[in-house]
């Protein structure tokens, strides 16, 4: 994963399909877009079509996280079933065209593999960092807070030549009793923590547009924020309905001389579809990596606010790392 702008293969619509009390994690407010979420293109550069890699985010790339399996790899989730509110292992493996367990990875933003897990109803959201064996099982702890259906997505990039960047995604089914959430209505600020995270800028469907959000905490800016997986911010986005995936990072990294550990973090994004998205933003403050999420739109919608009129009334949300 490179750090400007790459649309990766959570690839999917950029658009920020990131309420209601919305899973692990700190609270925070769904942010009013005027215009939907764009979607993430690839980490890597130049990247065939159809790769899960986008041209860093200057077009629409395919969407990412809907498939299981592609360009030869496959996420094999040995966990398709778990029990809500109940801490298990969650473990799965990728496997290759010759159905061996991949044990060989280029590590992207500090890690091999990132691991993001969300509900179909995007009310939860967990960003994870699982740990690998050596004959290349993956596991980490989970505790979904609700029942329902959730997505698994499996975002990384092998060391075989001539590998790409890839987002593979699979069902994963929690039981317990069920009750859907609604989508959080549109919002340009969210709140986690006591730190207020506004968004500036929008999502266009095939265009690319800067995303810029900006930290502060008690009513000011936020100055100091810590690197986290070799960044100042990470951001995800889910396409509301079929939940397809991007992961965008932001412009410069910690370290390169130009880029300021906040107040704000921008990145670029282009939205391959009008429709509704939630967008995740986890920042690193004093020791602690919290997630603001927004309700965003690319495309005009219905009953949504377009650029320069007010926000919507925000919401608190809550997720976890």
């Amino acid at each position: 994963m490179n750090t400007a702008v790459k649309i990766t293969a959570f690839t999917a619509a950029l658009a920020v399909s990131f309420g209601a009390a919305y899973g692990l994690g700190g609270s925070m407010d769904p942010i009013a877009g005027g215009t939907e979420p764009t979607a993430h293109a690839g980490h890597a550069k130049d990247a065939p079509p159809g790769s899960g890699s986008g041209d860093g985010g200057h077009t629409a790339s395919p969407a990412g996280g809907l498939q299981i399996s592609e360009s030869g790899y496959t996420l094999d989730l040995k966990t398709p079933r778990l029990q809500a509110a109940q801490t298990s292992e969650l473990r799965f493996a990728i496997r290759d065209r010759s159905g061996r367990q991949v044990t060989a990875y280029q590590r992207e933003h500090d890690k091999e593999l990132h691991l993001i897990v969300a509900s179909r109803d995007l009310a939860t959201y967990e960003h994870l960092h699982p740990t690998r064996a050596k004959d290349g099982t993956w596991s980490t702890p989970v505790d979904l807070p609700a029942a329902g259906d959730y997505r698994v997505f499996a975002d990384f990039t092998p060391t075989a030549k001539n590998a790409t960047n890839l987002t593979l995604g699979a069902d994963l089914a929690v039981s317990g009793a069920y009750k859907p959430a609604e989508l959080p209505k549109p919002s340009r600020t969210a709140t986690v923590d006591g730190y207020s995270v506004t968004l500036n800028g929008k999502l266009s469907p095939d265009a690319a547009e800067e995303l810029t959000l900006k930290v502060s905490k008690d009513g000011r800016p936020v100055t100091d924020l810590q690197p986290y997986l070799g960044a100042y911010g990470h951001l995800v986005a889910l396409r509301a309905g079929d939940l397809a995936y991007l992961h965008v990072h932001p412009h410069g990294e910690p370290g390169d001389g130009t880029t300021e550990p906040g107040p704000e973090v921008s990145f670029t994004a282009t939205a391959p579809s009008p429709a509704a998205y939630r967008l995740f933003l986890d920042f690193k403050h004093k020791g602690t990596v919290r997630t603001a999420a927004f309700t965003v739109y690319a495309g005009a919608a219905a009953g949504t606010s377009q650029p320069g009129e007010p926000a919507a009334e925000t919401e608190a949300d809550s997720h976890q790392h």
